[in-house]
């Protein structure tokens, strides 16, 4: 039977965690073109690479809010059908929803800061009234589709 002494044991703290890995994620945000974002190894140190991660965070966090206000079941479509593609749309939407979250939690303060811009951009695009013909609104902060005042944009897709 073997026995180790305390003098086997090693700690397993942040320098060695940083001699064994070569990256376990931070947990506070930085800023810096080198880093992970979503899939391992990329962008990796290429600046072309993260310029490119940026633009696609950016733009499936405008693809969310496109997908939030598209209306793609037409009147008088079948229920079951209307509510599969209700169903699809809110699965891809989840899901592209999760990985503008899982690119954010790169903790890279430009991820971050696309991400945000990217729901703005697409919220004014597509359900702000910024590009809306005023016709008969209740004013500022009315949901036409829901017929209630609010003070805060809808969350119902």
């Amino acid at each position: 039977m073997e026995t180790s002494s305390h003098n086997d044991f090693k700690p397993y703290n942040a320098a060695t965690r940083a001699a064994h890995s070569h990256h376990q994620g931070m947990m506070t945000f930085f800023w810096g073109h080198k880093t992970e974002i979503l899939f391992p190894g990329w962008p990796g140190n290429d600046s072309g690479m993260y310029a490119l991660a940026l633009i696609f965070v950016f733009v499936l966090a405008v693809l969310v809010e496109w997908l939030s206000y598209c209306n793609f079941v037409k009147p008088g479509t079948n229920n079951v059908t209307a509510g599969l593609v209700k169903t699809a749309i809110y699965t891809l939407r989840s899901g592209l929803t999760y990985m503008v979250m899982l690119a954010v939690m790169s903790f890279n303060g430009g991820v971050f800061l696309v991400a945000v811009a990217g729901h703005a951009v697409g919220y004014v695009i597509f359900r702000s009234q910024v590009f809306k013909k005023s016709c008969g609104s209740s004013g500022p902060g009315s949901d036409r589709r829901a017929g209630t005042q609010t003070n805060l944009p809808s969350t119902k897709c």
